[in-house]
């Protein structure tokens, strides 16, 4: 289950809800097809897995995962990304779309093309639903600086029942 996130209220959260989760990822895909023609779209595990099967099946292209989870460090009071196993063997000389839900400081997809480039891909890219910080993807749907709850996230199975995430208890209606 995640951490609580720390929440600016300045910024403030948005909730997405399937229709604009299915529009953006529909726009994100157009804008990708119009600039880059990608052999393969690779997803972010966990979060980019669900944006990045959808574009796949859009751009009607293969799609694998990568796994990259965040570990904390307790020197920089941070989580640090980390790419767990292997790289898609999939990628091998192919032009690749790295899809994840959201990027910030970038970290997370810096590790993944990292991964996908030393898999032996001929080119990457990047794409993400939403940018939220400085780093900036070759690709995204939309630019917020809000803390962004995704329909998969909102709620969570705990003993056979679906309830809110506890991780954004008190943050969300």
């Amino acid at each position: 289950m995640p951490a609580r996130r720390s929440i600016d209220p300045n910024k403030g959260i948005l909730v997405v809800e399937w229709p604009l989760f299915g529009e953006l990822s529909r726009a994100l895909a157009l804008k990708v097809a119009r600039e880059y023609d990608p052999e393969i779209v690779v997803g972010v595990a966990t979060a980019g897995v669900v944006p990045g099967a959808v574009i796949a099946a859009i751009l009607d292209r293969p799609f694998a995962a990568i796994t990259v989870s965040r570990r904390f460090r307790a020197e920089t009071v941070r989580q640090t990304p980390a790419v767990i196993g292997a790289a898609p063997q999939e990628v091998r000389g192919k032009r690749v779309l790295i899809v994840d839900e959201t990027c910030d400081s970038g970290d997370t997809l810096r590790l993944a093309v990292g991964a996908i480039v030393n898999a032996g891909a001929h080119t990457v890219r990047t794409a993400v639903g939403f940018k939220t910080g400085s780093y900036v993807p070759d690709f995204h749907a939309l630019a917020t600086e809000s803390t962004i709850v995704l329909p998969w996230d909102r709620e969570v199975l705990v003993r056979g029942e679906l309830l809110p995430n506890p991780a954004y208890e008190g943050l969300i209606a």
